[in-house]
């Protein structure tokens, strides 16, 4: 068996199982618990499934709708923020600051900044300018992420 990374572009609405099974018309198992938390999921050429809520939430980011996009979503500013789950500030030489980002991929990200003279020198300032790069990288990477889903792999 082979391993593929999947992305695409889904609709999805929050539905309990119970819900999902009245919507396509089937009676639900005596073993399924008609309570339990998830979405149901439209595919491109209208292939419909559910999914559970913990397992759609780890496997999909949810993305800012756009009507002015053929596509109908972009990246927002909250998105890219929001993709930064923690990040180091390390201060070097007197004179850097060194920002190491974690992402909510377990994904990691670096950028320095440096002053010329240490007297001009703030880790605060520092710390901006690199968390600035950081997010323009995640702006780089979310869109190529909602390019491929959007027009899949060719």
């Amino acid at each position: 068996m082979s391993k593929y990374i999947g992305i695409k572009l889904v609709d999805a609405t929050e539905m309990k199982l119970g819900e999902y099974n009245d919507f396509k018309g089937w009676t639900i198992p005596e073993d399924e618990n008609p309570n339990t938390e998830g979405y149901m999921v439209k595919y491109s050429g209208n292939y419909i499934s559910w999914c559970p809520k913990e397992v759609f939430e780890t496997n999909n980011l949810e993305v800012n709708e756009n009507s002015k996009l053929p596509s109908g979503v972009s990246i927002g500013p909250k998105m890219v923020k929001d993709f930064i789950k923690s990040y180091e500030v390390i201060e070097r030489d007197g004179k850097t600051t060194i920002v190491h980002a974690t992402l909510v991929n377990g994904f990691k990200l670096t950028e320095a900044s440096s002053c010329v003279d240490p007297s001009n020198y703030s880790k605060e300032i520092g710390t901006e300018i690199c968390l600035g790069k950081i997010e323009d990288q995640i702006w780089g990477l979310l869109g190529f992420l909602l390019q491929t889903a959007f027009e899949g792999i060719k």
